[in-house]
This record gives structure tokens, sequence and C-alpha cells, in this order.
């Protein structure tokens, strides 16, 4: 079920195990009819340039191997070195970037989760702070939704070499936004620490979300900690598939990501990994029979009281 590209320090037998996986994988794709969805993980710097082309080249290469729908991961676009240089590479949604990736899309004939962009705020003149913005681009290389993370990543973990304070330039956004409809299912939207509230899955499942996404920059200590079974309690709670694309490996002198992008199944199954090395991707069909016959073996969702019951601790 996994495809990832491998490093180049793999073993010989390491190689051909996947190969020969790979080749199974890619005669049983062009065969189903189950859709194909790549989630790719990337190690993206302050070079705004060098980080499309990385990412344009999976884009193509998961095209080629029948994706009909691309996940890339919350700064796809650029790491910055410093606040200073972050902000001075903003850019707005109908800047030249978000434009290159509309004609990708366009081109290629295929959707994409573009997962955390840093969007120019609306008084951005006056108060130089931006968004981090989660964009869906059809395949016409339409914007169809866009989703501003709510939760800002204001940790200090002096023990683990942690210090970021994320709302220091970032304007949090003002809402979820409804599950978008895409040739995988429907698709809710989140970004990285998003996955820390499960109060915020279980709300797009609720309005019809079949697939969680949380693009991510997870650091290198949390990732080890958490990423893995908080991706998949989210899976488990709301009985969906989660995507994951990461960031992976050093970004800049003082900055670097945990990797493990990961899909997982609405059972909790881990689906597809791209370990802790480097750039790559992991392909995977999206089963919705397994979604539909979780959901109706263990009837989460019948079980669960109506909101109030769940606030009336709040009133003794």
């Amino acid at each position: 079920m996994i495809r990832c590209i491998l490093g180049a320090s793999a073993k010989y037998s390491t190689f051909i195990a996947t190969l020969k996986q790979r080749i199974k994988l890619e005669h049983k794709m062009s065969t189903s009819p189950r859709p194909v969805v790549a989630v790719c993980q990337v190690s993206s710097t302050p070079d705004k340039k060098v980080n499309l082309s990385a990412c344009k080249q999976l884009v193509e290469e998961a095209k080629e191997r029948g994706a009909s729908m691309v996940f890339l991961p919350e700064c796809f676009d650029y790491v910055g070195s410093s606040w200073e240089e972050t902000l001075s590479l903003c850019e707005s949604l109908t800047g030249d970037t978000i434009s290159q990736y509309s004609q990708l899309a366009r081109k290629l004939d295929i959707w994409l989760s573009l997962g955390g962009f840093h969007e120019r705020g609306p008084e951005w003149e006056s108060d130089r702070r931006a968004y981090n913005t989660h964009i869906i681009i059809n395949d016409k290389g339409n914007i169809v939704s866009v989703y501003r993370k709510a939760h800002l990543f204001d940790v200090e973990l002096p023990e683990k070499g942690i210090s970021l304070k994320e709302s220091s330039i970032t304007i949090p956004g003002p809402s979820l936004v409804h599950p978008v409809q895409t040739p995988i299912g429907k698709v809710g939207l989140g970004i990285c620490y998003d996955l820390r509230f499960p109060e915020f899955s279980v709300a797009l499942q609720r309005h019809g979300a079949e697939i969680l996404t949380y693009p991510s920059a997870f650091t290198v200590p949390t990732g080890a900690a958490h990423w893995e079974v908080l991706l998949r309690a989210r899976a488990i709670e709301a009985q969906c598939f989660v995507l994951a694309a990461a960031q992976v490996g050093r970004h800049t002198e003082k900055r670097s990501s945990y990797g493990h992008a990961l899909v997982v199944d609405p059972w909790g199954e881990v689906l597809g990994d791209c370990g802790g090395e480097g750039p790559g991707m992991t392909l995977v069909e999206i089963d919705m029979e397994k979604l539909r016959s979780t959901r109706r073996n263990m009837p989460v969702q019948q079980h669960r009281r109506d909101t109030k019951f769940y606030f009336s601790l709040d009133e003794t």
C-alpha cells in the first residue's frame, strides 16, 4: 500500500525488495477503481525557487504514478531563517507562488493540497503579520477552499531545546471551513498544531469529512514523542482517513523537522510512512468501503451525545 523514495544509502537488497513492491503496487493502482493519493515529504529552505522546483518534481512524479490528488506540507513555499526573513518572503493568494501552483494543477489535470502558505494578512501594509494558510486547488487550477490555521504553536520546552512563538508574526484564522469534495473524498482541512485538538477533527467529521489532513512541520522532539500517536488517535476517534504531509530534515541553521509523512486509515492502521531521512512521497489507495464498514460496525457517531451533555459539568 506504500511507495516511498529511498535515500542513496539504502542497501541493495532493500532496494530490490522495494522495487518489487513498487511494481506490484503500480500494477494494482493502474487497474484499481479506487482513487490514489500522494502524500509528500519535503525539506524547504528560504529559497522559494528551489522549493518550488522540488515540489513540482514530486507532483509530476505523483501524476505519473496515477495520483489524482497530491498533498504538500506546511511551509511548502519556504522556511525562513528568521522571523524577519519569513515576513519578507510573504505573498498574497494572487501572488506568483500560488499562480505557479495553479498553472501546474491545470497542466497536469491534478488536485493539490498546499498545506501551509505564508499569506500576507489583511492589514499587511500597517502591521506586517501573516496567515498560515492551507489551500486546495482543483484540476482546473482554481482555488476551491482556503483554511487559515487557528491554533498557533506558542511553546516553550527548554529541556527539549524548543522555543517557538508562531503568534509573533502569524494571525490566528477566524474559523473552520467546511470539508471540500475532491476526487479522493470529502477532505477536512487542518494544519500542524491543529492536530492536538480533538474537537477540531470531530467538528469536521460531523460536517461530512471522510478524510482529515494535517500538513505539518513538526519539530524533531515533539514529532518523536507525539506525531504518530496523535495522527492515529484522530483517525480512530473521527473514523476518517488521515493524511499528513510533512517537512523533514534541516531547513536552516536553527530549524529541523521530524518527517514521517503518514497516511492512516479509519481503523488507525498506518498505510504509508515516508520515514525521517529525506524528501519523498507515499502513494496510497483510498478505500471508502473501509471507511463505511468501520463506521457501520462501530457506529461511534450514533452513540455520541449532544453537545450540551459534554458541557454539563460546566453547569454544576
